[in-house]
């Protein structure tokens, strides 16, 4: 990850990083309209993201942010859920992760996996002290690697643009 002698951080493909999990949901799980509730989703999403954030930056690194989440479809108890994560972006300590949620019936295997969710989240790789620690880019080698890189830039841009919007209009008030 360090180039000999100097020190200095080299990016990594978002292969290096990437990580799935699944689980089988339960009632325990379940909202009042029998559903699994949208906050379970998000938990294990984030658990996922923290997972690659944790690999690329080769240490820890708190959620700072979640820059979007869309739920597509509803998750039914007994589903298994599958979440499908890796690095977007990475500045010089912050990284976009973004996480695919897929979920199938759990007694039929022959059923395909829907699209059940979708979300970024912003982490943060932090040293012992807590303090924003350096981490290596990334290095995309395929063309939905490239596109995802490209909008994750985009999604960066407006979210800091939104704060400095938001900051300046509360200096005024």
């Amino acid at each position: 990850m360090t180039a000999e002698g100097n020190g200095e951080l080299h990016g990594l493909p978002p292969s290096y990083a990437r990580v799935s999990l699944a689980v089988v949901t339960s009632g325990r799980e379940a909202n009042l309209l029998g559903n699994i509730h949208g906050g379970e989703i998000m938990k294990l999403a984030d658990s996922t993201a923290g997972a690659v954030a944790a690999r690329h930056s080769g240490g820890p690194a708190v959620t700072a942010a979640v820059d979007e989440v869309a739920f597509l479809q509803p998750v039914h108890v007994g589903d298994i859920v599958r979440t499908f994560s890796q690095v977007n972006w990475a500045g010089r300590s912050s990284m976009e992760i973004g996480v695919r949620v897929e979920a199938q019936p759990w007694n039929d295997p022959s059923t395909t996996s829907l699209h059940v969710a979708s979300a970024y989240f912003v982490f943060v790789a932090i040293d012992g002290a807590g303090r924003p620690r350096a981490i290596p880019g990334v290095v995309p080698e395929s063309p939905a690697e490239v596109r995802r890189h490209r909008e994750a830039e985009i999604r960066r841009a407006h979210r800091l643009a939104r704060k400095a919007e938001i900051d300046s209009a509360r200096r005024t008030d």
